[in-house]
């Protein structure tokens, strides 16, 4: 049986016809932006440990508020 390569192929990027890092990357996107893409494009895909699928979920979704929040904090001039 042939084994998930976790760095170069995971599955929660490679069910996408085109990998989140290649969108983000071939398109010169911030740090911020890239983010808020990854964990929205992994989410419901990536089970972290101690959750089930739908609380890996949840948790992705939170993170890309997260970056969302960050963004809206530094365009005002408020701390991160």
């Amino acid at each position: 049986m042939a084994h998930e390569d976790i760095i170069t192929k995971p599955k929660h990027y490679t069910k996408w016809h085109i990998e989140p890092i290649t969108f983000i990357m071939g398109n010169s996107m911030e740090f911020w932006r890239g983010n808020i893409i990854k964990y929205v494009s992994r989410s419901g895909s990536k089970v972290y440990d101690n959750q089930t699928q739908v609380q890996s979920e949840i948790t992705d979704l939170r993170k890309a508020m997260r970056y969302c929040e960050m963004r809206i904090n530094s365009l005002e001039g408020r701390d991160l």
